[in-house]
């Protein structure tokens, strides 16, 4: 009789890695760039990062530029809100203490300086 080569069966994997895509949270303008009203400067889970001059806070953590201009980071000791969602969650436990934490502000362009009489009343 003739024998065949054989071949045993793959085992199975019980737990597969797994690869999310990744979010690519963090900082998404530098500090000294210019921006536009609108524009995301970071995307956060916790409160790493706090609205400044002209920045607004969204309601997934991200913060946004409010008129255009300068991004300035500054790293500044925090009087939290106390009443906010975000800080009841992120700063449970820390009410007496210092925390510094690093401040997002956009500072507008100086209006230009040239202007043209068009009426005198």
């Amino acid at each position: 009789s003739i024998r065949n080569a054989s071949k045993k069966t793959g085992g199975s994997s019980r737990n597969p890695p797994k690869h999310p895509r990744p979010k690519h949270r963090g900082w998404k303008v530098q500090d000294g760039h210019h921006v536009s009203a609108g524009s995301i400067l970071v995307t956060q889970r916790t409160t790493r990062f706090h609205p400044g001059l002209n920045v607004g806070f969204g309601k997934n953590g991200t913060l946004f530029a409010m008129e255009h201009g300068k991004v300035y980071v500054t790293c500044e000791k925090i009087d939290p809100n106390w009443d906010h969602t975000w800080i009841q969650r992120c700063y449970a436990g820390r009410e007496g203490q210092t925390i510094y934490k690093k401040f997002f502000n956009v500072v507008p362009e100086p209006q230009h300086q040239r202007f043209k009489l068009i009426d005198e009343v």
